[in-house]
């Protein structure tokens, strides 16, 4: 798989751009703040309809425009696919496919893959648990795309349950805003039975849903442990070996959403592994995840807020029988959220077809070990695509076509 063809209508800083790749290497090179890191964004966005940089769509568009147009040619095996998205922040994307417009946008999600290596990569290892539920759920969609719909059901049942108990929890606390009056005195005229029968209703759509994604996250997790050893044993010999595990609220009641403890680890409470993956004492996880919603409804009404499911699960990354968070160098810090994501391309790669790889301005932050082995890793790919400030972070095996970009201007000169 590869990109032949990018075009940008009033993305970032790209009012107009037209740019010819090929398979091989590709580095972009200049100053910082010059527009690098938006190029690669956009194929990034194509593929995940997420940015790496930024939580919503407004600051894709630039500035005085309303909304922004990428396009791009994949070429797969012998196949073409032009694939457009049109951003529209505050309203819904729009997408075609070969001119042809299609009823979501999230329905060519899948038709480029792409693995991308970022400094905020760090937060993998270092930051909150929604950063590794992130790279779950991403990996799950790009490996079948199916589960953009599966992500975006749960969210949507996530949203108005909570609003429910947000309501519910305003009423039982009293001293009620003049904002919420109106709401809370309709909570009231309702009825707490009529409330409860309406959890009952969302408990069932969250179980269902929050049951198929923990199991494809559960599933997934098997798959990138090997993966993830061994691309962490190469990237640092003389640590600790790197380990996987999966804490869930079927265990943890959904206290420990931002991490938990330092302490409590792979071994401890709420850890799950293949062993609990389809049955605990004869129950499904549906039913599991409704017996939890059950036992902590009051703790629910009283704070307002959805306390079990998979958003509030967290990957454990360990080294040996410490978790890396807290425990970790910088150095293998590094190493593990490298080690994540090639991982995730390992995987890719055995579904079928090579994932466009795409590494923004990822050398300058490694040590001269970590980028030769990165490079190594990396190099057969099909595409490769870099960002870089100056030519010499480019690793000497990863030489190839060069652009350089000045002032929202790039220009071939290799």
């Amino acid at each position: 798989m590869y990109v032949a063809h990018l075009s940008l209508t009033d993305f970032r800083s790209y009012a107009s751009l037209e740019l010819g790749l090929e398979p091989g290497v590709t580095a972009f090179v200049g100053p910082n703040g010059q527009g690098k890191t938006n190029l690669v964004e956009a194929l990034g966005y194509v593929a995940t309809q997420s940015s790496h940089r930024v939580a919503n769509d407004a600051p894709l568009v630039r500035k005085g425009a309303t909304r922004a147009i990428v396009r791009c040619a994949v070429h797969r095996d012998d196949r073409r696919a032009l694939v457009e998205l049109e951003i529209n922040p505050g309203r819904a994307n729009r997408a075609r496919l070969n001119r042809s417009p299609v009823s979501r946008a999230r329905d060519v999600v899948g038709l480029l893959r792409t693995v991308l290596f970022a400094p905020e990569d760090l937060a993998l290892s270092k930051g909150d648990p929604s950063e590794r539920r992130r790279f779950l759920d991403d990996l799950l969609v790009s490996r079948a795309p199916r589960f953009a719909g599966v992500r975006a059901d749960y969210d949507r049942v996530l949203k108005q349950r909570g609003a429910l108990l947000r309501t519910a929890a305003q009423a039982r606390r009293g001293g009620r805003s003049v904002r919420r009056q109106e709401s809370d005195t309709a909570f009231n005229a309702a009825g707490a039975g009529d409330v409860l029968s309406t959890l009952e209703v969302w408990d069932a759509h969250l179980a269902r849903h929050g049951a198929e994604l923990l199991r494809a996250r559960l599933e997934l997790i098997e798959a990138l442990r090997p993966l993830v050893a061994g691309a962490y044993a190469a990237l640092a010999p003389a640590s600790a070996p790197a380990t996987l595990a999966y804490r869930s609220t079927l265990s943890t009641g959904g206290d420990g959403d931002e991490g938990g403890s330092e302490g409590e680890f792979a071994g401890e409470r709420g850890s799950f592994d293949t062993q609990t993956l389809s049955t605990d004492l004869g129950k499904t996880l549906e039913e599991r995840l409704r017996e939890r919603l059950l036992e902590v409804r009051s703790a629910e009404l009283e704070r307002g807020v959805t306390l079990v499911g998979p958003h509030r699960d967290d990957l454990l990354l360990g080294l040996g029988d410490l978790p890396a968070r807290g425990y970790a160098s910088h150095g293998e810090s590094w190493s593990f959220a490298l080690a994540l994501r090639l991982a995730a391309y390992e995987l890719l790669r055995a579904d079928g077809g090579d994932p466009v790889l795409i590494l923004d301005d990822v050398f300058a932050e490694l040590d001269s070990q970590r980028r030769r082995r990165l490079a190594e890793f990396v190099a057969p790919a099909e595409q490769v695509l870099i960002t870089a400030a100056v030519p010499d972070d480019v690793p000497r095996e990863l030489i190839g076509a060069r652009f350089d970009v000045a002032e929202g201007s790039v220009t071939r000169v290799r």
